[in-house]
């Protein structure tokens, strides 16, 4: 690459990520030291001011579409339903649109791909893989790369190596046959190196050396995210976790830049090089993400007081990508606007659907994210916002693919993932684990008593998993069964059907007063008995 062909490219960057360099500024210096802690953040913002010049400054606060139901008649229909939280202080649909779509990292996006997919098969050591095959590694980067539309296979290769963490992660000789596969397979448009993450330096050796676009785990995952994003939340969630690519391609156009010894010139006379102002431009696009999900997260936080407020308890289910969560939550809500799609991680945001358990209770089940083994800590950072809903559940249910050859390996994922983000004790005890899909396994009989068998596609099982719900449902929240006597001249049967969730009613029409076979609350019990008396 000539130097000003690399210059070029590098300086396409200025204006796009100065756009979003002007709107941070609008965020005020304060809020931006208060998020990230650093000296260096009010130059960042001082810099900006300057380049704004006589631009006045003028505060833009940021807020996110999120979940709130509009009523309790509306939830008892076991619909789905989307929560609004205020219009005031939301981003721009356009804004994020903008953000999403600037700098998608070079060569991932550009329309088909034929891949040649290489799995390093580590014989020792911690990187070691000891609940999974080799063999069953490679089919799930195979299920990665299908999941694309336009992109295909057109060759794989399961290479040993016993030094994983070196640049070029194989031996010599291994190095040299794979090169001599990739070079005689026609068609190659990328090689997928079937690797949590791959350091700058190895990739853009790769890239020299077999002269095609490389890809590790984490390009490729969030790539597919990127194709599923629908909302806003996610749309920002990604383009903060696309921040370290876009450092790696930056640390990469650098390099072949001081190769010709353009990369350290001062620019202007800022006193900064390009690669410091590159650096600078990208940490205040971080700043403005990271204020934009701040602010998603305190809206959250508002709209989970408001269903605690309202009482409904929360089910979050999770399990593994393409275990059939989506799938489940339609069965058991009957909600028709649910579309479950065969595909590695349909769904990025949680969505809340309404379900009757059999007392008529109504639950909020939310369906999440998928998860996925190699997934690197930094990825699931960046959708902290989005998974920290989880934390806040009643009840966790955790749906496994018992039919998936590698069910065991993805438990343990899940699990996994799960203790890094530290969810509670109390809710880890009570999760609920289903074995779904059952229906591909001809006489299925589960190894783990406490594990519920079923077949969201097929039905079979829901009775008793919603049975199996609301026992835990009613220990988390603390609600109880209770017979209430009431005098049907007044209003405490309809303060009931409000407040509570009436289950049965037995009238004795001599006295004009009924038996009321409620589930109620602590708290709601106590209102109940402050206006009606302990009748």
């Amino acid at each position: 690459m000539s130097f000003l062909t690399a210059l070029r490219r590098i300086s396409s960057w200025m204006p796009v990520l100065q756009r979003s360099c002007t709107r941070s500024c609008q965020i005020g210096a304060r809020a931006t030291c208060r998020l990230l802690h650093t000296p260096d953040h009010a130059h960042a913002v001082n810099t900006c001011q300057r380049q704004r010049g006589a631009t006045s400054l003028q505060t833009r606060a940021f807020g996110l579409s999120a979940f709130r139901p509009k009523s309790t008649d509306d939830l008892s229909s076991s619909n789905g339903f989307h929560e609004e939280g205020e219009d005031e202080d939301f981003l721009e649909d356009s804004e994020v649109e903008e953000l999403f779509q600037q700098q998608i990292p070079a060569g991932i996006g550009e329309g088909q791909h034929r891949v040649f997919i290489v799995h390093p098969d580590v014989k020792w050591g911690s990187r070691k893989q000891h609940l999974t095959t080799a063999e069953l590694m490679m089919a799930e980067a195979e299920g990665l790369v299908n999941t694309l539309e336009n992109w295909t296979v057109v060759d794989k290769m399961i290479l040993s190596t016993k030094t994983p963490e070196k640049k070029r992660i194989f031996g010599k000789g291994n190095f040299q046959t794979l090169t001599e596969r990739i070079r005689q397979t026609a068609g190659i448009t990328a090689v997928f190196v079937n690797v949590e993450r791959l350091t700058p330096l190895s990739e853009r050796d790769f890239e020299e050396v077999w002269g095609v676009k490389v890809f590790d785990r984490y390009s490729l995952v969030l790539h597919i995210f990127r194709c599923n994003a629908r909302t806003k939340e996610a749309k920002l969630q990604i383009s903060l976790a696309e921040i370290p690519l876009l450092r790696s391609r930056l640390k990469n156009e650098m390099a072949n830049l001081d190769q010709q010894g353009g990369g350290s010139r001062y620019i202007g006379g800022s006193g900064e090089t390009l690669y410091e102002i590159q650096q600078r431009l990208l940490k205040e696009r971080e700043i403005k993400i990271r204020l934009a999900l701040e602010k998603l997260r305190k809206k959250r936080h508002l709209l989970r007081s408001q269903r605690r407020h309202r009482e409904f308890p929360v089910v979050s289910v999770l399990g593994y990508t393409n275990c059939g969560k989506t799938t489940l939550i339609k069965a058991l809500t009957g909600d028709t606007g649910l579309q479950p799609r065969n595909q590695l991680f349909a769904t990025l945001d949680v969505t809340v659907h309404a379900g009757q358990l059999p007392s008529h209770m109504t639950v909020l089940y939310v369906d999440t994210i998928g998860f996925l083994s190699q997934l690197p800590h930094q990825l699931i950072d960046s959708f902290s916002a989005t998974l920290e809903d989880i934390k806040h559940s009643d009840l966790l249910i955790h749906v496994r693919d018992i039919s998936h050859p590698e069910t065991a390996n993805q438990k343990v994922n899940v699990l996994n993932v799960l203790k890094n983000l530290q969810m509670p004790d109390s809710l880890m005890n009570s999760m609920i684990e289903v074995h779904n899909k059952t229906d591909l396994i001809a006489n299925y009989e589960s190894a783990e008593p406490a594990a519920l068998p079923i077949s969201a596609l097929e039905g079979r099982g829901l009775e008793q998993l919603k049975e199996a719900v609301e026992e835990e449902i009613l220990k988390a929240t603390g609600k109880q069964i209770l017979d209430l006597k009431v005098n049907l001249s007044s209003p405490q049967l309809s303060w009931l059907y409000k407040e509570a969730t009436v289950q049965d009613v037995q009238v004795d029409a001599d006295e004009g007063s009924a038996v009321v076979k409620v589930i109620i609350s602590t708290a709601a019990h106590g209102r109940y008995k402050k206006l009606f008396g302990s009748r």
